[in-house]
């Protein structure tokens, strides 16, 4: 019989041409909850991953959902930079009760040599990576989601494209809190000095890269987001049982949002 699951952290498995086995769960150092990175919720995982028993599409849909409660904003319709972001704006949009509209395309000639883009787009310097549905949005108040600013040079061109292309204003709202510290877990994440969230520029990052408003998700509707279906099935879980079993503390790690890691740095 196949099946597919998580491996548990700390879990040893076993896989031979006859079965898959658990050979030994190894405990985590008394009453530690588990760190699993939060990141992978927001950025690297596929939408269709599992993890901790919950799509990650799920999961970003929730955190466009809180990013509206947050920082809602008068507008006309959500869009997002294909396609990364496409959860969390569908999830914006939703609680915001806006029409979700496509307002860039992905360019699919990109790196065929043999076809120039056109002019005007290349002098725009978005150039060959995306289209133009002007049509969609001119002259009227566009609300964009990022799944995350990290050096802040890749959204301001998609800004100045559409603003010359008639979007009336443009807001950014980034389903993510701002990187701050450096990753030791293994995530190449830029130096300090290179995170936008530690340069001056921050301070009035909307009109550095030339947007109307800019808002972050913040660390607590984040970490919200991802557990509120993890906490709904244990406590079902816990109903189920007739003796009450100590389910283990929920944890992520969100060092490269707060600074604090799950674990002593040694060096």
């Amino acid at each position: 019989s196949r099946y597919y699951r998580e491996v548990l952290p700390g879990e040893i498995v076993k896989i031979s041409r006859y079965d898959v086995q658990t050979l030994d769960v190894v405990p985590r150092p008394e009453g530690d909850p588990s760190a699993f990175c939060i990141f992978e919720y927001v950025y690297f995982a596929r939408p269709d991953s599992i993890f901790e028993g919950q799509m990650v599409y799920s999961v970003r849909r929730r955190c466009g959902q809180q990013l509206a409660i947050e920082a809602p904003v008068e507008a006309d319709l959500v869009s997002t930079v294909p396609e990364s972001a496409t959860p969390a704006a569908l999830g914006y949009a939703e609680k915001c009760g806006l029409p979700y509209v496509e307002v860039l395309c992905k360019n699919r000639y990109v790196g065929r040599t043999f076809i120039q883009p056109n002019m005007r787009l290349r002098q725009l310097g978005v150039a060959k990576k995306f289209g133009v549905l002007s049509d969609n949005f001119k002259g009227k108040r566009v609300v964009i989601i990022d799944d995350s600013i990290v050096r802040g040079n890749t959204i301001s061109p998609i800004i100045k494209l559409l603003r010359e292309s008639g979007a009336k204003e443009v807001h950014i709202r980034v389903a993510s809190p701002p990187i701050r510290f450096p990753c030791y877990m293994g995530i190449n994440i830029p130096t300090k000095e290179e995170l936008i969230a530690n340069r001056p520029e921050f301070h009035d990052l909307a009109n550095y890269i030339g947007a109307d408003s800019v808002v972050y998700l913040s660390v607590e509707g984040l970490v919200s987001s991802v557990q509120e279906s993890i906490k709904a099935r244990q406590e079902n879980e816990n109903n189920l049982k007739t003796h009450k079993s100590r389910v283990g503390k929920i944890g992520h790690c969100t060092a490269c949002l707060t600074g604090e890691y799950p674990v002593e740095l040694e060096w």
